[in-house]
């Protein structure tokens, strides 16, 4: 029987976009979701796969990255959620988490059917990449306290989606189970 992985998605970050100003407080408000995740998911020993963005820094590797958020003036925002030792890291340079990445071997190796989502932005990377793992036949769970977005209008319809379109499982953080 294939596993669960915990995916994070673009939670290593500057904030230093356009929309960050918008994207901020949901940040905030999702921080403890993921956090939480983090602990249970590591705590039950399954695969914790951080994919972030490169932000077109084409030299950068996933060190670099972290190394530069955490010297932002938003490293409250990256430490609580930072990859540990035991992480995996794929850097994306789109907004879906397979869109020319590994993602898809690796789920394989780890023999992974079942994608738990969180991180950022809802509307945008979250559920691009919740489509493309549905048409990988992937099971999906996003976890709705545990994402963050730039419009809440636009994330509560992409919740939608995922929940009707893609048969995606949305739930809060304390609904998510990881088994041992």
């Amino acid at each position: 029987m294939a596993g669960s992985a915990l995916v994070v998605i673009d939670m290593i970050n500057t904030y230093d976009h356009d929309d960050a100003e918008l994207l901020l407080p949901a940040v905030r408000e999702a921080l403890p979701g993921v956090r939480s995740l983090l602990d249970r998911a590591r705590r039950h020993g399954g695969p914790v796969i951080y994919v972030n963005d490169n932000f077109g820094e084409w030299r950068s590797h996933h060190g670099e990255i972290l190394e530069t958020a955490l010297a932002g003036p938003h490293a409250d925002l990256v430490k609580p959620v930072a990859p540990d030792r035991d992480s995996l890291f794929i850097v994306k340079a789109r907004h879906s988490i397979f869109y020319e990445t590994p993602l898809a071997y690796l789920l394989g190796e780890l023999d992974v059917d079942h994608l738990i989502l969180c991180g950022q932005v809802t509307e945008q990377c979250v559920l691009y990449s919740a489509l493309d793992a549905h048409i990988r036949h992937l099971h999906v769970t996003v976890v709705r306290d545990a994402v963050a977005h730039i419009h809440e209008d636009l994330a509560d319809a992409a919740l939608r989606m995922m929940q009707t379109n893609m048969a995606a499982d949305i739930r809060s953080a304390e609904e998510v189970t990881f088994p041992s």
